[in-house]
C-alpha cells in the first residue's frame, strides 16, 4: 500500500499559517519600528554609474502641431526612456504615459493621453534631425482613427 504524502497537507498548512500569522502581523508594525537602511555610502559597493542618453536630449522642448496649435512639451527623459511630458490644446490635457526609445538609429517617442475627450489617444512620433521635427501618427481613440501629424519645435 502506497501512502499519499500530501494527504495531511491541508492540516499542516493550517498549522503553518496559524504560527506564521502572528509573526507577520508583528513585523507590520509602525514605520518607526523599522530599523533604517544602511546608506549606500556605508557599504563597500561601488555606485552604479548613470549612463547619459544624449539621443534623448534632442526631444526636450516645446513642439507644436501647425495644423491646430496642439503643443507637446518634453521636459526630461530619464535613462530608461521615461519622459516627463505635458500636452496642451490649448489648456493642459493629462499625459498618462510618455516613453522615448532608440530604434535602428532613430529616436522615437510614444505619448498616451487620458483625459476628458482623450480616452487613450496616442502619438507615435519619430525625430527627424534634418528638419528638427517630429513626424508620426495620432490615434484618436474616440473615433478609432489615425492621422499623420508633424510637430515643429517652438523656439
Amino acid at each position: 500500500m502506497v501512502r499519499n504524502p500530501f494527504r495531511n497537507l491541508a492540516g499542516s498548512w493550517r498549522l503553518v499559517v496559524a504560527l506564521a500569522l502572528p509573526c507577520l502581523l508583528v513585523s507590520c508594525g509602525r514605520q518607526g519600528d523599522v530599523s533604517p537602511a544602511v546608506p549606500a555610502s556605508a557599504t563597500n559597493e561601488a555606485p552604479v554609474p548613470v549612463v547619459a542618453r544624449p539621443e534623448f536630449d534632442q526631444l526636450k522642448g516645446r513642439w507644436e502641431r501647425p495644423d491646430g496649435g496642439y503643443v507637446l512639451e518634453f521636459r526630461n527623459v530619464d535613462t530608461a526612456g521615461v519622459v516627463e511630458a505635458a500636452y496642451f490644446n490649448p489648456g493642459p490635457i493629462r499625459v498618462s504615459k510618455a516613453l522615448a526609445l532608440q530604434e535602428q538609429g532613430t529616436t522615437k517617442v510614444f505619448v498616451e493621453l487620458r483625459d476628458v475627450n482623450y480616452p487613450g489617444c496616442t502619438y507615435s512620433l519619430s525625430y527627424d534631425p534634418a528638419t528638427d521635427q517630429l513626424h508620426g501618427v495620432y490615434f484618436q481613440a474616440a473615433v478609432q482613427q489615425t492621422y499623420d501629424v508633424v510637430f515643429a519645435r517652438l523656439k
